[in-house]
C-alpha cells in the first residue's frame, strides 16, 4: 500500500514538471522574434479563413436585407455581404468594390478609352417634293368660257405646246376684230397723209399690244392678219413638258380672270425635304453630298447634294429643313414619297472617345464608370463632346487609355448606389469600423443614431412608414412633437398599434429623411432592422 502511494506521488510530480516545462517553453517561444509570423504562415498554408456573413441584400439594388439566405419575388438569390467589405468600402468612399465571380456574373466588359475619328452619319426623315421652279399655272386673263376640253384627266403627261383646251370670249372677238381693222387700214392709207397713216398705225398696235396681253400667240396673231376674220375661240397649251398636277376646269364653265385652270409640273428632277434635328443642324452645310432611299425601292439609292438650308426651325418637331435635289430619271421619284437621306458629316480630327454604352446618363450630368483593377471601379463625372455612331467623344473626366465598363454598367451604377442606401441604414452590427485616431477620431460620422421615447400615432405598413408623438430628443435639440418616420424594414411595424409607447432609435439618411433603424415597445426587447445577424 504504502508503494503503491510512493508510486503515485512520483507520478504526479513527473506530471507537474512537465507541464511547467511546456509553460516555459512556449513562453519562450512566443517571446523569440518571427515565432507569430511563423504561426501565422502556418495557418494559411492550412487555408484561407472562411470570411463571416455578416447579411444578405436584395440581388436588384432594393434597400432590402435579410440576416438568412432567400429569394426576392423573381426567385434571385440574395447577394451575402461579407465582414471586411465595408472596411474595405470605407478606405475609398468614391471607389466601387465587386467580387470577381459577380462580376462574371453581371457579364461586366471594359474598354479603353481612345483616339480616333468620329465619323458621324446624320440621319433625317424626308418628303419627296417637286420642284418649285419647274411648277407652271395656267390662267386666261380675260373673261370668257371653257368651250373645250382638251386634257380632262389630273396626272396626264403633256409635251411642251399640246393643248390643254379652249376658251370663249366676246372680248377676244372684239378686240381680234379691232386689230382686224386697224390693220387693213393700215394698208389702205398708204397713199394718204402721213397723219392719218401714223393714226391707223397707232390704232393697229394698241390693239396688237391688247392681244398679246391676253397671251394670244404670234401664230394666231399671223393667222388673224392674213385672214382678216377673228376666231371665236382662244387654245391654250402646255408651258412645259410634264404631268397636270391639278386640273379645275370643267367643260362649259365661267372663266374669270386670273383664275388657275390648269397646273403643270416638269418632274426631271425633284426636292427631297429632310428635317433634321436641331442638335444635328450644325453638322450639315450646303454643297454636302446626300444619299437618299425610299420604302417604294428597296436596295435603290439615289445620290443628291444639299442646296438649301432653310432659316426657321419647325418648333413642333424641333427640326430644321433641309433641301436636297436629284434627278428624277424615268420618274420614279414621286410627289409625296416618304424617303430617309443620310448625311456624312465632316470630322474635326482624333478626339479621345469611348463606347456610347459606356456613357450613364442621369439627365443632369454624365458618368462613366473607369475599372481601376479586377473588382474595382471609380465613378467619374465627364464632360461629353461629338457623338459618333458607336463612340462619343469625352472631353474631360478620363484618360487615353484607362479601361472603362461598357456593359452592364448600370448593374455596376446601382451596386453604388444600394451600398449608400444601406450606408444610411445605421448598419452599426454589421461590422467593426476601422480604429481612427487625433482629428480624424473627432470628426463625426457620415450616419448617427438618435434616441427617443413617444406613443404610436399612425401606422403605415404599405408606405414603411409610422407617425410618432415622441418627446423631445436632446442630441438633436428638438422639442417634443408629432412627425411621420420611414421605417429601415417593414417588419419593425409588426405588432405596432396606434397608442403604443415605444422607445426607438433613428437615423437621418438624407437631407429631412428621418429612418427609423430600431423599435422597442416598453418592457419588451428592441426590435431592430437586421437583428440576427452573426
Amino acid at each position: 500500500m504504502t508503494g503503491r502511494l510512493k508510486s503515485g506521488a512520483i507520478i504526479m510530480v513527473v506530471a507537474g514538471l512537465a507541464a511547467g516545462g511546456g509553460f516555459w517553453y512556449g513562453k519562450r517561444q512566443s517571446s523569440e522574434p518571427g515565432s507569430h509570423t511563423a504561426l501565422t504562415a502556418a495557418e494559411s498554408k492550412g487555408g484561407e479563413k472562411e470570411r463571416k456573413i455578416l447579411y444578405y441584400r436584395n440581388p436588384m439594388g432594393l434597400p432590402d436585407t435579410s440576416p438568412t439566405p432567400k429569394k426576392d419575388p423573381m426567385g434571385m438569390d440574395y447577394i451575402p455581404v461579407y465582414a471586411g467589405e465595408q472596411e474595405q468600402d470605407a478606405a475609398n468612399p468614391t471607389q466601387i468594390r465587386i467580387s470577381t465571380d459577380k462580376v462574371q456574373k453581371l457579364g461586366v466588359r471594359v474598354e479603353a478609352a481612345s483616339l480616333r475619328t468620329l465619323d458621324k452619319v446624320v440621319r433625317a426623315a424626308a418628303r419627296i417634293e417637286p420642284d418649285e421652279r419647274q411648277t407652271y399655272t395656267v390662267a386666261p386673263k380675260f373673261e370668257g368660257y371653257v368651250e373645250r376640253l382638251h386634257v380632262n384627266v389630273t396626272g396626264q403627261a403633256v409635251s411642251k405646246g399640246q393643248a390643254l383646251f379652249e376658251v370663249y370670249s366676246p372680248e377676244l372677238i372684239s378686240a381680234q376684230r379691232e386689230y382686224a381693222i386697224a390693220a387693213q387700214g393700215v394698208d389702205a392709207l398708204k397713199g394718204a397723209s402721213d397723219e392719218a397713216q401714223r393714226g391707223m398705225r397707232q390704232l393697229a398696235d394698241a390693239s396688237l399690244t391688247r392681244m398679246r396681253n391676253w397671251d394670244i400667240s404670234d401664230e394666231q396673231i399671223r393667222a388673224l392678219t392674213q385672214s382678216g376674220s377673228a376666231r371665236r375661240t382662244l387654245t391654250f397649251r402646255s408651258p412645259v413638258a410634264g404631268i397636270v398636277t391639278e386640273k379645275k376646269a370643267v367643260q362649259g364653265m365661267r372663266v374669270m380672270p386670273g383664275e388657275m385652270l390648269y397646273q403643270v409640273t416638269n418632274l426631271d428632277s425633284v426636292w427631297v425635304i429632310a428635317d433634321v434635328f436641331e442638335q444635328d443642324i450644325g453638322l450639315v452645310q450646303t454643297g454636302m453630298r446626300a444619299t437618299v432611299r425610299v420604302n417604294a425601292y428597296p436596295g435603290k439609292v439615289f445620290a443628291g447634294a444639299i442646296t438649301y438650308v432653310y432659316p426657321t426651325l419647325k418648333a413642333e418637331t424641333r427640326t430644321v429643313p433641309v433641301r436636297v435635289e436629284l434627278d428624277n430619271p424615268g420618274g420614279l421619284l414621286k410627289p409625296g414619297m416618304f424617303a430617309q437621306v443620310e448625311l456624312p458629316a465632316a470630322a474635326k480630327g482624333a478626339v479621345l472617345t469611348v463606347p456610347t454604352s459606356a456613357l450613364i446618363d442621369s439627365g443632369t450630368r454624365q458618368i462613366v464608370l473607369v475599372q481601376l483593377k479586377e473588382g474595382r471601379f471609380e465613378p467619374r463625372e465627364v464632360k461629353v463632346g461629338a457623338r459618333g455612331e458607336d463612340h462619343i467623344e469625352i472631353m474631360d473626366g478620363v484618360r487615353d487609355g484607362e479601361m472603362v465598363v461598357v456593359a452592364a454598367n448600370f448593374l455596376i451604377d446601382a451596386e453604388s448606389n444600394l451600398k449608400a442606401a444601406i450606408g444610411g441604414f445605421g448598419h452599426e452590427g454589421h461590422g467593426t469600423q476601422p480604429a481612427q485616431s487625433g482629428a480624424a477620431a473627432a470628426k463625426p460620422a457620415a450616419t448617427v443614431g438618435h434616441q427617443a421615447e413617444g406613443k404610436v400615432e399612425e401606422v403605415d405598413v404599405q408606405a414603411s412608414t409610422l407617425s410618432i408623438a415622441h418627446g423631445p430628443v436632446p442630441s438633436l435639440k428638438w422639442p417634443a412633437m408629432s412627425m411621420e418616420f420611414q421605417v429601415a424594414n417593414s417588419a419593425l411595424l409588426t405588432g405596432l398599434k396606434p397608442g403604443v409607447v415605444i422607445s426607438f432609435e433613428f437615423v437621418e439618411r438624407g437631407q429631412g429623411e428621418w429612418v427609423i433603424t430600431a423599435i422597442k415597445p416598453m418592457n419588451q426587447a428592441p426590435a431592430r432592422a437586421h437583428a440576427g445577424h452573426n
